[in-house]
């Protein structure tokens, strides 16, 4: 196998910069304003993410990753959250562990009930807990932004690479989720850095295709959507060994290249669980549904720990499940298979849409930019494609892979040595940033401007896109205000909070009579999307009078 991995006699370039004209004067560069320029695009978004996470209360989906983070960190066992592997809860379960909190080992319950009591009911303060929960994915965020700086570097130039790096830093749906203890875009980030490393493996194959496959592997390890990357990056590193190669045998080196991306995420995959449990006990708390046909035989021959395989298995029954959407206004059941580029096209800024667009083409149109498009482009083309036949119509955030890959073909932009090209391409980054910054500091129900912005979100949207129970607290803490004093609340909250935590004394106007709700009328804008019956009467009937965080109004009666 040695002989597989012959580096060329001659090293080439990583990127490809234009010579300098015959003659010219060299003078020594200022390297200085690009490191600051990246400590300052990261410190902001450092700041963003940071505030965000304080003000928040816990998402629906946070307390069961952090559930699970506390008993693999506590228990070392596998038990709850099965559809999601261990790495990115690992990953959470650093900042769980130096909270240091109170964990009840003789629990019983499914996971939602498992968040709820670590959160609520065990002693521990969830405003602190879930902070240092979210800390480490924060980190992991500004860690990814370097790598979409560095990539598009090696693409772009200086210029190119700042231009990728300040859409990354300002894009609201990074740092949104990016604030969160969840998965998306960890997950994102590593299939990224797995691209970006099979990149430099055109010229160093034997360093980078095995971290690439290690980068793969950690996404797989963190979210199974990741798994229809494999396929595409054993092809990229087949491509870069056949490229860094030479002679006859190429073409079982690039064969090879592939095999070991394959098997070193295996590999880590196989580590993580691992991690949890050296001796890979594994006793499922909820239902794993059997699957059969090919969804069934391919879930048996996937190569990973039998919890891995029931986690598929328990994705597979949730893609089964007869789930709601909500689009434009449209109450629908079932899934759109546009319903993906619409969100987008409602969720990212202006800016960077065109952007996106400029970037895609010019990687592919520009020739030195060419060996690149598969490398940016072929990943994120294919995990939007399947994200787009899932059956959960939830939100941008199964596509929040888009702004780290787009980022970095945008950045290619500047590529294209024109004066009005580059003033063009400030103006857009400028307007991104100025439209990410307004919707400061809440970014989940942020809409562009030709969407009304975040406060129209909610007439377009629903769930992760504008209202995911972030705002509990902003809602305890408008409900103090004076003017509401003394006023009966009645409130239809979804979220995973408890109102009652944050001191609001509520109930539930769906258990009595329209005419015996008299007050305040406080309804989660996911619940109100999905309005039927009495609470759609009851909305009817109601006068908005305030909003929360675009993500909770209040009606009066």
């Amino acid at each position: 196998m040695r002989d597989l991995w012959i580096a060329p006699a001659v090293p080439r370039p990583l990127s490809l910069p234009p010579p300098s004209p015959a003659g010219a004067t060299r003078r020594p560069a200022r390297r200085w304003p690009v490191p600051l320029l990246v400590v300052v695009l990261l410190a902001q978004m450092a700041f963003a993410m940071v505030t965000t996470a304080v003000r928040q209360t816990p998402t629906i989906d946070e307390p069961v990753y952090v559930g699970a983070a506390a008993e693999y960190v506590h228990e070392h066992r596998l038990r709850h959250n099965p559809e999601h592997p261990p790495l990115g809860k690992l990953v959470i379960g650093a900042g769980v562990a130096l909270a240091d909190p109170r964990v009840d080992p003789s629990f019983t319950g499914d996971q939602g009930r498992l968040g709820r009591h670590l959160l609520y009911e065990s002693g521990n303060d969830p405003w602190r807990l879930m902070l240092w929960a979210r800390l480490p994915v924060i980190a992991l965020t500004l860690l990814f932004g370097l790598v979409v700086f560095s990539f598009a570097r090696e693409l772009a130039g200086a210029a190119g690479a700042l231009t990728a790096l300040a859409l990354y830093c300002f894009s609201p749906d990074v740092i949104a989720h990016g604030s969160l203890a969840t998965l998306d875009v960890p997950a994102a980030g590593f299939v990224l850095t797995s691209a970006w490393l099979l990149w430099r493996a055109r010229h160093r194959p034997r360093l980078y295709v095995p971290l690439a496959g290690v980068a793969l592997g950690a996404a797989l390890a963190t979210k199974m959507s990741t798994l229809p990357a494999v396929p595409v990056c054993m092809a990229l590193g087949a491509v870069s060994v056949w490229h860094a190669s030479a002679g006859s045998r190429a073409l079982a080196r690039a064969v090879a290249g592939a095999g070991v991306v394959a098997l070193a995420a295996v590999a880590v995959v196989w580590a993580t669980y691992v991690m949890v449990d050296p001796r890979l006990r594994w006793a499922p708390e909820q239902h794993v549904p059997t699957v059969r046909g090919v969804r069934g035989l391919l879930v048996e021959l996937l190569p990973f720990p039998e919890a891995y395989r029931d986690g598929m298995r328990v994705q597979f029954g949730l893609e089964n499940r007869p789930w709601q959407g909500f689009l434009f206004g449209r109450l629908y059941s079932g899934s759109l298979w546009y319903y993906l580029p619409a969100a987008l096209l409602v969720k990212t800024p202006l800016g960077m849409l065109g952007l996106w667009v400029c970037g895609a083409v010019v990687v592919i149109a520009v020739r030195r930019l060419r060996p690149a498009a598969p490398y940016a482009l072929a990943v994120p083309v294919v995990l939007l494609l399947v994200a787009m036949q899932g059956a959960r119509d939830f939100g941008t955030r199964y596509a929040v892979f888009l702004p780290l890959f787009l980022a970095v073909a945008a950045g290619c932009v500047l590529v294209v040595r024109r004066l009005w090209v580059s003033g063009l391409a400030g103006a857009l980054v400028v307007f991104v940033a100025v439209s990410s910054v307004r919707t400061f500091p809440c970014y989940l129900p942020y809409s562009n401007e030709a969407f009304g912005g975040p406060g129209r979100t909610r007439e377009l949207l629903h769930d992760s896109n504008v209202d995911w129970g972030q705002d509990l607290g902003r809602l305890a803490e408008r409900l103090r205000e004076e003017r509401y004093a003394g006023e009966r609340v009645w409130l239809v909250y979804k979220g995973s909070g408890v109102p009652a935590f944050y001191g609001i004394e509520s109930a539930d106007p769906r258990r009595l009579p329209v005419g015996d709700v008299r007050g305040l009328l406080v309804v989660s804008d996911s619940a109100a999307a999905k309005a039927t019956g009495r609470l759609a009467g009851l909305i009817r009937g109601s006068r908005p009078v305030d909003d929360v965080g675009h993500s909770i109004t209040i009606y009066r009666r």
